[in-house]
């Protein structure tokens, strides 16, 4: 009897280990690659469970800009004001071009600073301008598109997870080259997303601001300030002047013919009535 029941128990044991090997081969056998959409679902239950219901308080994400353009009687001056700004405000000069031309000097500047003191810099660098031939400023909201990225990521994420654990369980060659296809392409697209969310937590970081100086002040801008000079100038001036004047006058034309139309009609009926 004990026989019976020791060979029965083999059997049910080998019996079993079969239907295990046979599933997880089954699992492999008939993979469906994992679905974005049901893995989107599931990453949001799982956010939703970790959270415990309770309300998220969402940063907002603003990107700021400025344009400022403005002259200054020492561009020298304006410069060395605008370095102190920077090493105060821990910003940095990105681009820096100077240059001339025949009426004045300027200075190019692009400034990269934290979000946190955009607006103290620019009261502090305007503290010493006249007036500002322009001054544009701008606040781009992209917490939506920060949030949407976020949750992309980590949707990719999990989905690369499922393919993982595919993999793990796959045994055949022809499984193992299909699953791996797909995590390729699940890699790629959150090497893709990834860098735009960098790129937007960079600009929101830091602030960009374009200033443009110039100075009409002879002894910088190497401009010419003879006498000859000037009447050359005074001259190229009346020129482009008249060219401006004719050029106007191609553009109202037909107003002008109508103009002496009506002012020879008139001119033959004022002579018919004195005749």
């Amino acid at each position: 009897m004990k026989k019976i029941i020791l060979a029965l128990s083999v059997l049910l044991l080998i019996v079993g280990c079969k239907n295990e090997h046979s599933e997880n081969h089954a699992i492999v056998e008939s993979v469906v690659l994992p679905e974005e959409g049901m893995v989107a679902e599931a990453a949001a239950d799982a956010t939703q469970s970790n959270s415990g219901g309770s309300e998220t308080v969402i940063e907002s994400k603003i990107i700021k800009n400025a344009n400022l353009r403005f002259e200054t009687s020492d561009l020298n001056q304006s410069y060395a004001d605008i370095q102190k700004a920077v090493i105060k405000y821990k910003a940095t000069i990105q681009n820096d071009v100077t240059g001339k031309n025949n009426s004045s000097a300027y200075r190019d500047l692009t400034v990269r600073i934290p979000n946190t003191a955009f607006d103290t810099f620019i009261n502090d660098i305007s503290k010493g301008v006249s007036h500002f031939d322009r001054k544009e400023i701008s606040s781009d909201d992209v917490t939506e598109e920060y949030i949407d990225i976020e949750s992309r990521v980590n949707t990719k994420k999990t989905l690369e997870k499922r393919y993982l654990d595919l993999l793990n369980k796959a045994t055949k060659v022809s499984e193992i080259l299909e699953i791996e296809k797909g995590l390729a392409t699940v890699r790629e697209e959150i090497e893709s997303i990834e860098g735009r969310l960098k790129y937007l937590q960079s600009r929101v970081a830091l602030s960009t601001i374009h200033i443009e100086m110039y100075t009409r002040n002879a002894s910088e801008s190497g401009a010419t300030v003879s006498y000859g000079g000037k009447m050359w100038n005074s001259f190229k001036e009346g020129f482009f002047g008249i060219s401006t004047f004719f050029l106007d006058l191609l553009q109202v034309w037909p107003f002008i013919l109508i103009f002496v139309l009506l002012l020879i009609y008139l001119r033959k009926r004022y002579k018919k009535k004195t005749a």
